[in-house]
């Protein structure tokens, strides 16, 4: 491994008076780390989806589903990696794992703003794009693993829905920042330069801000802080894991993880399916323009803040630290709101949007749900590849067919066969999350 993504080593301890400031002062600082870095990871991901509309019009040469295999290129990519990157970063540091991940991502997405030729190819359009779904891929794991070394089990719901709230700030902002800069600089390219030298900005803070584990700054770790111990929780879960530990004891023979990992598979089709054809459905299929349609996209990634930080609300304080039930519900309203979007048809912009507000404002939170059941099935020192395991089959298996998957459906049977494979999507992420009920985060005060 490079010599500076090894963790960082244990620090002298603090003296005792100096523990609680230092570790309120700290929790503050990482987690302003690890919100803004996330958030500028989606400044850089779903700019070809944004700017696709753009690009068919410039390069009439080029079909949706020819341009689709570009967002599945890349969401095929962001799979793999969240999960191959995942058990990495359980294994490196995540001050500079993130830190390089993002510079790598907005690198690849500059390229597409100030290098016109690339279009010119399919073959390099769609390589790049795979590209930057593998760099953007080294996101989540290290936002993950520092949120389970920072915050105990009991408290860890309420701080990951908050932190949840980067996809939605990061997912909007994109859209308002290219509409901007397409407006002022009058062309289509900027959605990709402008937003990547914000995120190249946004990298040089994620270095000052992030740490290691609470030892490397001489604390103690949080289970002793928080008095609050996982079960079966000892010192051995303090050291870094072998691959083969993380993988074969903690991972693959967990059937719970299957079940929410399948049940990703689903959730991400619908979320993808909906947000990266915002823009092409409607624009193509109903008439709105790019200004129209990139607000729709802000409004269905802003409703997701509210509904992100109640799905986390309600899975601690009333479904008792149940994560399934709320993911249940969470779809059950989701698919509610797909059925009006799709069923508007011709009609008015207004319905649309406020069918969109609803999917995102329910959406997330399942989204949200699934990555901290991850966490709360595995020790801390496994928690990037778990949760890169159920991000593997979100992205692989969900994200990537939501791409040129969705473009040849909308071109075989047009967009009602898009909005009816969408539901049956929602109601198998029900099936799936259904089968983990039995499984509730637990933790103990006793001493260790």
């Amino acid at each position: 491994m490079i010599s500076f993504l090894k963790p960082a080593p244990s620090a002298t301890p603090l003296p005792a008076d100096r523990i609680d400031s230092a570790y309120h002062r700290l929790r503050w600082q990482v987690f302003g780390g690890i919100f803004i870095g996330y958030a500028a990871f989606y400044l850089v991901r779903n700019n070809f989806a944004l700017a696709m509309p753009a690009i068919l019009k410039a390069h009439p040469e080029f079909t949706k589903v020819q341009l689709g295999w570009a967002m599945t290129g890349l969401l095929t990519a962001y799979g793999l990696a969240k999960f191959i990157m995942g058990s990495v970063s359980d294994r490196s540091n995540p001050r500079w794992f993130m830190t390089l991940g993002l510079l790598l991502t907005s690198g690849v997405t500059l390229a597409f703003g100030l290098m016109p030729g690339l279009y010119s190819s399919l073959f390099v359009i769609v390589a790049l794009q795979t590209l930057n779904g593998w760099f953007n891929g080294m996101g989540w794991p290290p936002c993950g693993k520092t949120m389970v070394h920072w915050w105990s089990t009991k408290e860890r719901g309420q701080i990951v829905s908050v932190w949840n709230v980067a996809h939605n700030v990061g997912g909007a902002l994109i859209a308002v920042f290219a509409t901007w800069a397409v407006t002022q600089f009058g062309d289509w390219h900027a959605t990709f330069w402008f937003n990547a030298a914000i995120a190249i900005l946004v990298a040089g803070l994620v270095a000052l801000l992030l740490r290691d584990t609470p030892q490397s700054c001489g604390l103690p770790p949080i289970e002793q802080f928080k008095n609050d111990y996982p079960p079966n929780y000892s010192a051995a879960h303090e050291r870094t894991f072998t691959f083969k530990e993380i993988f074969f004891t903690y991972v693959l023979t967990n059937k719970y993880l299957w079940a929410i990992a399948i049940a990703n598979a689903f959730v991400y089709f619908v979320r993808y399916g909906v947000v990266n054809w915002i823009p092409t459905y409607l624009q193509t299929a109903k008439g709105f323009n790019f200004k129209e349609s990139g607000m729709a996209w802000t409004a269905f990634e802003l409703a997701g803040i509210p509904g992100t930080i109640l799905c986390g609300w309600l899975s601690d304080k009333v479904f008792k630290a149940r994560r399934a039930p709320a993911t249940i519900l969470f779809m059950a309203l989701t698919l509610v709101g797909l059925v009006v979007y799709g069923l508007n048809g011709k009609g008015p912009l207004w319905i649309d949007v406020a069918s969109l507000i609803a999917i995102g404002f329910f959406i997330y939170g399942p989204i949200m749900m699934i990555g901290l059941h991850a966490l709360d099935l595995v020790p801390k020192k496994a928690a990037g590849t778990a949760a890169g395991f159920t991000g593997f089959f979100g992205y692989f298996l969900g994200s990537a067919p939501s791409g040129a998957g969705v473009g040849w459906i909308a071109e075989k049977f047009g967009w009602g066969g898009v909005f009816s494979t969408m539901v049956v999507c929602c109601l198998l992420t029900i099936v799936f999350s259904a089968m983990t009920l039995g499984h509730r985060a637990t933790s103990s005060t006793a001493e260790k």
